[in-house]
């Protein structure tokens, strides 16, 4: 019978392996900070704002990882999606915290997380998930800060112009 420590230990190693070379051969546009996505212009109620716009499977997947700059109090990257259904973020790889709006598909504010934490232990996903109650459309991620300094409130409305 095969002990437990003699598998366990081959997989442990290759994991560890896997994650240096991953880390090690993250593409050099992301490392220099041409992330490549397009620009947006939106209105929350009256404020308006340029944020970058991930609408794509790859791009939502990718977003703000590995990212030494932190978002500029007046920017932010917003995440459209398909179609309204409860969307989780896991800030893993994210180096500063965020806040975090969600808005329903007319542009209705659903849900806010303000000064979001990113992971600091990715063996509890727990600590830096969140996920809205009422299904949304868009993801708005902004510096911390953003939701008190802009007055937002549950009647808040975004526009993308």
């Amino acid at each position: 019978m095969v002990k437990k420590t003699t598998l366990l230990i081959p997989v442990i190693i290759s994991s560890v392996i896997i994650g240096v070379l991953g880390i090690m051969f993250i593409p050099s546009d992301i490392k220099n900070g041409n992330f490549g996505f397009p620009l947006a212009t939106i209105k929350i109620d009256k404020k308006i704002m340029k944020v970058e716009l991930a609408n794509s499977n790859i791009d939502r997947q990718r977003w703000l990882m590995f990212r030494d700059e932190k978002l500029k109090p007046d920017s932010g990257l917003l995440l459209v999606y398909d179609k309204p259904d409860l969307y989780s973020m896991w800030l893993i790889n994210i180096k500063y915290p965020l806040d975090l709006l969600w808005f329903d598909q007319m542009g209705n504010l659903v849900y806010t997380v303000k000064n979001a934490q990113p992971c600091y232990n990715i063996l509890d996903p727990s600590t830096c998930t969140y996920k809205n109650t009422t299904p949304a459309k868009f993801i708005l991620a902004t510096s911390p800060g953003f939701i008190q300094q802009n007055n937002i409130t549950n009647k808040s409305k975004i526009e993308i112009l």
